[in-house]
């Protein structure tokens, strides 16, 4: 009996320097997909700033959800023994959290009280959380002490969630955002000089990679639903290109050169400034990074709906579409910064321009605003691969 328990949860493995991702983590990220479709869909329902802002907690509830994963992937092999069971119930718990995103702050009639169950089933993604990454540390104390002590921000986070959803109302958006604030500063302060460990370079840059792939995944998603009820025409077609355009940038954008370069800084530093650096570049601003992308497919989607519109896009889809993208490229050139202590001028260039134009998205006709759009991304891509040729073969040739 003792061997046939064995055999089914085997004492977890610690990673190491050549670790890659798992398909198990994989279909763990696919959750992640619809929870991100489903925060889209929630702003373009509520059309307005408070909506946005809900929408926002939510995307960062999610991404601290997933990022702690992405720690204890990065420690040990999560699709074996005990970790894999409790990565399950966390992901069963989180696809609850995606279907509960349309009533998390306002119950629908009838059913069970949607805030609750997102509270709950929130708690037991992160409640699992720790107790996997207690067990994966095996006989290294230091990181069983950093895991307790971390865990505080998370009942203090969850408390918080609580009771914004036993108050109600108007200030369960502001309890909420508060009750987040609290979780990544607790986080951030509890974790400073800590013996969290990044075992594996290539695993964590790849992991990141992929959810900047999942989330412009769903970026097209969007693009689709946007088009779902509407007859093909010459404008449909011309939006669906400059859309795609639009994600293939953003996806040039990172995983041309940038992604590769910041895999190899990475891998150049040990112990505590790999985990500084990983906390900090990956953790925390990959967080923006995220955001504009799908805030940029919020806008994506609102002007789809409206190309054979003789309207002008308006304030909100244009806020969405410049300042989402906007908020992409200003959160490349601050982890470029803090990865490889620089800015990437041309990014924040972008990102401004972005802003400047804005008002002008807003008054013209809706492709020609996401023209506007697609044509800065464009050039930023293009100036940098032109300009950096030479260090960009490089980069690349390095990494074959």
């Amino acid at each position: 009996m003792t061997d046939t328990v064995r055999s089914f949860f085997p004492r977890p493995k610690t990673a190491n320097e050549g670790h890659r991702v798992t398909t198990f983590e994989l279909l763990f990220d696919l959750v992640f997909v619809f929870a991100f479709t489903q925060v889209t869909e929630y702003m373009a329902e509520s059309h307005s700033a408070m909506g946005v802002l809900q929408a926002m907690l939510i995307l960062g509830y999610l991404w601290w959800g997933w990022a702690s994963y992405g720690w204890l992937a990065n420690q040990t092999h999560v699709d074996e023994g005990v970790v894999r069971l409790g990565m399950t119930i966390a992901m069963v718990a989180m696809f609850v959290v995606a279907l509960v995103i349309p009533e998390a702050f306002e119950d629908f009639e009838g059913g069970l009280y949607g805030p609750i169950v997102f509270v709950v089933a929130y708690f037991i993604v992160r409640l699992v959380h720790p107790v996997l990454y207690f067990i994966a540390a095996g006989d290294d104390a230091a990181l069983r002490r950093q895991v307790l002590r971390t865990s505080i921000s998370m009942f203090a986070g969850s408390a918080l969630l609580l009771i914004g959803v036993l108050i109600g109302g108007a200030w369960q958006t502001w309890i909420w955002l508060a009750a987040f604030l609290v979780d990544v500063v607790l986080t951030y302060l509890t974790s400073r000089g800590g013996s969290w460990r990044v075992q594996s370079a290539a695993h964590w840059s790849e992991r990141h990679g992929l959810i900047i792939i999942l989330a412009l995944g769903e970026s097209i998603i969007s693009t689709g639903t946007g088009a779902a009820h509407e007859a093909i025409s010459v404008p449909l077609l011309i939006g669906g290109v400059l859309a795609i355009t639009l994600t293939i940038s953003l996806w040039w954008l990172y995983f041309d050169v940038t992604a590769i370069a910041a895999e190899q800084h990475l891998a150049k530093v040990k112990g505590e400034r790999r985990s500084a650096m990983a906390t900090d570049a990956y953790t925390y601003i990959h967080l923006l990074l995220v955001a504009g992308i799908v805030i940029s497919a919020l806008g994506v989607e609102g002007v789809i709906s409206h190309v054979d519109d003789d309207k002008p896009l308006g304030w909100f889809s244009a806020a969405a579409v410049f300042g989402g993208t906007s908020l992409y490229l200003a959160g490349h050139a601050l982890f470029w910064k803090r990865v490889a202590g620089y800015w990437k001028v041309w990014r924040l260039a972008g990102g401004a321009a972005l802003l400047a134009l804005l008002p002008v998205g807003a008054i013209v006709h809706p492709l020609v605003a996401l023209a506007i759009v697609v044509a800065v991304a464009i050039a930023v891509a293009a100036t940098e691969t032109q300009r950096y040729s030479e260090k960009r073969a490089q980069i690349r040739e390095t990494r074959e």
